[in-house]
């Protein structure tokens, strides 16, 4: 199973995972919604939904770039609606948009932690709520949400983000459950280490914690092999990209390395909580790079 002619609809899809994603479609000759909302470059957030899906078309897919704030309801339901327009039905959602803030109960300002709740969260439910009716129409239909495994240790509960997007993995099991006699499935999807994305090299050490990480092209790939397979029998999962790939048959995974000398940073959510954020960047595991 491949996806050419299958409609995918990514949200924050103009840089990072989201677009690795929609890149790694596009070669199979996918139609891919490009839904986000930066339509202008900047030095912090380089790429936009119009660059996104110049790079799409280049890939060997069809690109409808649409620029979407994802906490608003009216323009997610028409986001939808031209997409079905457009390409004649929806196959597969990733809900990739998210917001970071790693801050505690006292530095958590209330703007940022509805910001968090409102794109991690509610989002995520939104658009499963209004994408369905046209999920059901498809032979394979897949939602896909970059959220971590339910990792209860208490430390990872120090931050407020921690909350939105164990929220998120929820409605993975929650949808998986509601949906599955339908045969859609529901997975989420988390990186094993830190991943180059803008928001490693904003929030999360910049250009060092960069050197430790994968590229984002390792999640793309554990996404392709999530989405090509059987809706009705690959439902309900939490699963890690490195793991993904092992499974299979990619053995080495150094090729997905940065810098394939250095030693890996886990991710968010993998393993036991560290005491602060500044220890988390600390972490290191060579095991990952293997």
């Amino acid at each position: 199973m491949n996806l050419k002619d299958k409609t995918l609809f990514i949200t924050g899809s103009s840089r990072g995972i989201g677009l690795a994603i929609a890149l790694k479609a596009a070669k199979d000759g996918a139609k891919i919604v490009i839904a986000a909302k930066t339509t202008e470059a900047n030095d912090k957030l380089p790429g936009t939904i119009y660059t996104a899906a110049e790079a799409v078309a280049k890939a060997g897919g069809t690109a409808l770039a649409l620029q979407l704030d994802v906490r608003d309801e009216e323009q997610v339901k028409t986001a939808i609606e031209k997409a079905v327009e457009t390409f004649g039905g929806l196959d597969v959602v990733v809900n990739n948009a998210g917001v970071l803030r790693l801050t505690g109960v006292e530095t958590t300002e209330m703007k940022q932690f509805d910001l968090m709740h409102a794109v991690n969260t509610r989002a995520v439910f939104m658009m499963a709520k209004y994408a369905l009716p046209h999920l059901r129409k498809s032979d394979n239909p897949h939602i896909l949400n970059i959220s971590p495994p339910l990792n209860l240790d208490a430390g990872w509960f120090r931050y407020a983000y921690t909350l939105s997007k164990y929220a998120m993995s929820m409605c993975t099991i929650g949808f998986a459950d509601q949906f599955k006699e339908e045969g859609i499935a529901v997975n989420s999807l988390w990186p094993e280490t830190t991943v180059d994305t803008s928001a490693v090299r904003n929030l999360l050490g910049g250009d060092e914690t960069v050197s430790m990480s994968r590229k984002p092209e390792i999640v793309a790939d554990a996404a392709y092999w999530i989405l090509t397979q059987n809706a009705k029998e690959t439902t309900g999962n939490f699963f890690i990209d490195s793991e993904v790939m092992r499974a299979s048959g990619e053995a080495d995974l150094s090729k997905y390395s940065i810098d394939p000398e250095k030693p890996l940073v886990p991710d968010f959510f993998i393993g036991k909580a560290p005491k602060s954020l500044e220890e988390a960047l600390s972490r290191r595991t060579v095991g990952a790079a293997e």
